[in-house]
């Protein structure tokens, strides 16, 4: 969940998605998410998903 919140975080910064996976990278290492769902979460944060409890109603596989 930490890694949602930071895309979150790059999203209000006004990061492109396309910036976002490498700061992830930098961040967690081997550990990071995967591009596709990066991109996934950038798209929801900007289609105003603001409530960070509201991951819970996104299917599981967007958590790989």
């Amino acid at each position: 969940m930490e890694q949602h919140i930071n895309i979150k975080f790059c999203e209000k910064l006004g990061k492109r998605s396309s910036e976002t996976p490498q700061i992830l990278i930098e961040a967690y290492s081997a550990d990071a998410m995967k591009k596709s769902n990066v991109f996934e979460w950038h798209k929801r944060f900007r289609e105003s998903l603001e409530d960070m409890d509201d991951i819970f109603f996104i299917p599981r596989a967007l958590f790989l």
